[in-house]
């Protein structure tokens, strides 16, 4: 629960930012375009390194992340990562 008046920024499925009372479920890297859990440890390691935060984003849920473009981080989601890995190289020729 937030104090009254704390606002988030999030990620809109547009990739436009907003503001939300709810923290969001989610964060990425912009320049890479990786979703993943707020605790993913390679995400934690690169904040502690501090080069990590200026392309830090925030999503509500993961089909947010899903619909901007962003795709599945390989150490927090790596189901999903190699589901989304197989996807890609079936589409090529």
């Amino acid at each position: 629960m937030t104090a009254a008046g704390d606002t988030y920024t999030l990620l809109r499925a547009d990739g436009r930012p907003y503001q939300s009372s709810d923290k969001g479920g989610w964060g990425g890297h912009r320049g890479a375009k990786i979703y993943g859990r707020l605790d993913c440890p390679a995400a934690l390691r690169a904040i502690a390194c501090g080069g990590y935060l200026k392309y830090r984003v925030f999503f509500a849920d993961e089909q947010t992340a899903i619909a901007a473009g962003f795709r599945p981080c390989g150490t927090c989601c790596e189901d999903r990562y190699q589901a989304w890995k197989s996807a890609r190289q079936k589409e090529k020729p």
